[in-house]
């Protein structure tokens, strides 16, 4: 994800870049949830932050040790839609408890169904699996916004179809919290494809897709999108809340329009 911003950035003019600031987390008002692990499990933490000093997190991020590359790595950071952090539960230490975040009996959902739900919002509006896992929240009522709206954008001119893909983010990282669900924080990724109708119509890109499509006009563009989202699990019989996602374009191609195909 940060890779495509760069990316991206470096397509522009140079007129059109915005100049790089330094920024950094307020480290006086981060929350750490550090798991108790056993030996030989995989290191890791979350920590909520706030990019202004004195202001109330606005991310949860997950930190990991990377022994093959001897240091620590944000893996993840998702933008929250409320300040409100849920609830973990703590022991007489202040160590946070790691849970499954896949095949965990003991919750509503685990980190594939939700993905699955996720990709639903976004493929179909939630009609089969979104809006059943999840209550509606700020977080998956823009979800399934993005999909109606921009489902519709073209009207009879051209279609937008949103699909899952082949994820290569796997990992997915579990918190108890005190109500005895978890926060599970997860990846996914999904394309989007835009064609238009018929023949004689083109897709012309904009100047942030020039980095993949280079101002060449397009019968179709598929975009892929890598996202991080988190979400709260209840135990049984109760629907989950996406409390959160953040998503970036990692990559963008298309047939050209005859034309440009013969010219090349």
């Amino acid at each position: 994800m940060s890779v495509s911003d760069y990316t991206e950035t470096e397509g522009l003019p140079a007129a059109d870049r915005t100049p790089y600031k330094p920024w950094s987390y307020d480290i006086a008002s981060a929350k750490l949830y550090i798991p108790r692990l056993a030996a030989g499990e995989d290191r890791w933490f979350a920590a909520a932050l706030s990019d202004d000093k004195g202001k109330a997190p606005s991310r949860l991020a997950v930190f990991a040790e990377r022994p093959q590359h001897k240091r620590w790595e944000m893996v993840s950071v998702v933008d929250l839609d409320s300040p409100h952090l849920p609830d973990i539960a703590l022991d007489h230490d202040g160590y946070a408890t790691a849970v499954a975040a896949d095949g965990n009996k003991h919750l509503a959902a685990d980190a594939n169904l939700l993905r699955t739900a996720v990709l639903d919002n976004f493929a179909t509006g939630g009609t089969h699996t979104g809006t059943k896992v999840f209550t509606p929240t700020t977080a998956s009522k823009r979800q399934i916004e993005v999909h109606d709206k921009t489902g519709t954008r073209y009207g009879d001119q051209g279609s937008t179809v949103f699909a899952g893909t082949d994820n290569r983010y796997k990992d997915a990282y579990a918190l108890k919290t005190a109500d005895g669900g978890a926060l599970i924080l997860f990846s996914h990724m999904h394309t989007q494809t835009d064609a238009v109708a018929h023949f004689g119509l083109q897709i012309n890109p904009g100047k942030e897709d020039r980095a993949w499509l280079h101002d060449v006009p397009r019968t179709s563009i598929t975009y892929t999108f890598v996202c991080n989202d988190a979400a709260t699990v209840p135990t049984k019989g109760a629907p989950s809340r996406l409390i959160g996602y953040t998503c970036a374009r990692t990559d963008a191609s298309g047939p050209p329009v005859p034309s440009w195909s013969d010219r090349a």
